[in-house]
């Protein structure tokens, strides 16, 4: 790795760990809106951050990703994501208890269509895979 890709890893390391330096806004007739970086400085500060945040995403399971999408700051998104992904054994041990007794207690209600109740389906199956639990 040369020194330029060195120095950016470690700034984009930065940028997760301390988060997203605020936009510049004004106010025009009473709305609030962001001005586009202009220094150099600021348009490298948002390269980092798009940079650290794309890196995060593809960290994201395919099926995951749609839940962490609206997140356009690197530093909230590495929280939203241990939030979702970490804990401790305990912790997950009790959501994958859970999880197993939603499954056993599956059903679809005639409200729901098939696609529907599939797509819940779905997403339980992937919540117990995350946490290593496998199903028969």
């Amino acid at each position: 790795m040369d020194s330029e890709s060195t120095h950016m890893v470690a700034a984009s390391k930065e940028v997760i760990k301390n988060g997203n330096t605020a936009p510049k806004t004004t106010v025009v007739e009473g709305v609030e809106k962001v001005i586009p970086p202009t220094t150099a400085e600021e348009k490298a500060q948002k390269r980092l951050e798009v940079k650290a945040r794309s890196t995060l995403m593809m960290g994201i399971p395919n099926e995951q990703q749609l839940k962490f999408n609206s997140i356009k700051d690197a530093k909230l998104l590495l929280e939203a994501i241990e939030k979702r992904f970490g804990g401790n054994a305990a912790t997950k041990k009790t959501q994958r208890n859970i999880l197993k007794q939603q499954y056993e207690n599956f059903t679809g209600p005639s409200s729901e269509t098939l696609d529907q109740t599939f797509d819940r389906l779905q997403k339980l199956m992937s919540q117990l895979e995350i946490l290593g639990e496998t199903l028969s």
